[in-house]
């Protein structure tokens, strides 16, 4: 008997300590709520593009990893808008390629127009310039031709008048033989130095015409090579002109570059894939239906990342604390889950609901809000393959 006591205090100091444990854990200081459900994603699943459907390579309530292909939609019109839009990429780089070419050679083509047309105008300027001095210089030449003949015209009348007093006076004797041809050979002197004149007056105003012609011809000249140095003086405008075709051609290139990536994304999207691994759920889609941009298919609910919502009254948040120690116990399977408290809402739950109660009407009731707190499940014992979203379970927060 003596042996066997220090078995039997041992014994009954561990059953008292329990006891005691479970003494202390019932009586500290808890809130409890019957009103709490497990919570977790639900992810939605919605068509991205119009089309038929194709093939459906899931069924409810299977569960799928993150890229699992779920749906596929009929490509070939995403496949033809694709082709046309990497053609139209292909013309526009070409457009772009040409036009890019065009602008060294347009501002090489315009300087050198602008150069000749600068070149052309002072040449131009110059026989201008030299056709009004020959016309000046052969004005003088006939002025000095005209002023000859006058000359001329005199000596010649003089000639002539001598002549005409000698004829009756040689018929006489009453002059020398000697001095009536000397008179003579004057007149005719006179008259050819005449005939002279006028000659050079025909010359000098035939020299003056040339050199007026010259003139109106090198004038004309000048108003050609000024309006061609007018026109190639928007040399720069053109260049900037077609720099701007240019950079047009290029942006372009942009726009049609841009269609070939949305053409591709859109053809990417007749493949529809699982967003995040869970569970399918609700899945609504068939072969063969035609869906809409926007259309939900399915939905996945994940299981792996589950928490508890527990709403408690506002009376029993003035001890409770994040982080503090809390125990689920989920009425399909009788278990108990250990948890911590890890946020409190910031708002009532009727504070969101889709028609919250307007206490401003008269009409006021006190009723005692609650407010959903946020436990989550301590690691270690396999939620994801028990606990679904939805189901109820009892919480208790444990205050100290």
């Amino acid at each position: 008997m003596k042996g066997k006591q220090p078995w039997i205090i041992g014994g009954l100091a561990i059953a008292l300590a329990v006891a005691a444990f479970f003494v202390w854990r019932h009586l500290s200081p808890r809130e409890s709520t019957d009103d709490a459900q497990v919570s977790g994603h639900v992810s939605p699943v919605a068509a991205r593009i119009n089309g038929t459907i194709t093939t459906v390579a899931v069924d409810d309530n299977q569960p799928v990893k993150a890229g699992d292909v779920l749906v596929e939609i009929d490509p070939h019109d995403y496949q033809l808008a694709l082709a046309r839009a990497e053609a139209d990429l292909a013309a526009a780089e070409a457009a772009a390629s040409a036009a890019r070419t065009t602008v060294p050679v347009t501002s090489a083509t315009t300087t050198s127009q602008l150069d000749v047309a600068r070149t052309g105008t002072t040449n131009a300027e110059a026989a201008l310039h030299a056709a009004e001095h020959e016309v000046d210089a052969s004005g003088a030449k006939l002025a000095v031709a005209k002023a000859k003949l006058t000359e001329a015209t005199a000596l010649a009348t003089k000639a002539s008048q001598d002549l005409e007093r000698l004829r009756p006076l040689v018929a006489k004797d009453e002059v020398s033989k000697q001095q009536y041809d000397a008179a003579v050979s004057a007149d005719q002197s006179a008259k050819a130095t005449v005939e002279s004149a006028q000659a050079g007056i025909g010359e000098a105003q035939a020299n003056l015409d040339v050199s007026e012609a010259k003139r109106v011809q090198a004038a004309g000249m000048v108003n050609d090579a000024k309006s061609q140095a007018m026109a190639a003086s928007i040399a720069p405008e053109q260049v900037a002109m077609t720099e701007a075709k240019a950079k047009a051609a290029d942006a372009q290139v942009l726009q049609a570059r841009a269609t070939v990536d949305v053409a591709k994304l859109n053809l990417d999207r007749t493949t529809v894939r699982a967003p995040t691994a869970g569970i399918v759920s609700r899945k609504s889609v068939e072969v063969g239906q035609i869906v809409q941009a926007g259309q939900p298919l399915m939905a996945l609910t994940a299981l792996a990342s589950v928490w508890i919502t527990a709403n408690f009254k506002e009376t029993q948040l003035d001890d409770m604390r994040v982080g503090q120690r809390a125990d689920v116990s989920v009425d399909a399977y009788g278990r108990h889950y250990t948890g911590h408290v890890d946020s409190i809402a910031a708002a009532t739950g009727a504070t969101f609901s889709l028609l919250p109660p307007d206490n401003a009407s008269g009409n006021f009731v006190k009723v005692v809000q609650r407010v959903p707190v946020k436990i989550v499940i301590d690691d270690s014992q396999n939620v994801a393959a028990v606990l679904r979203p939805g189901m109820s379970v009892n919480a208790t927060v444990y205050l100290k």
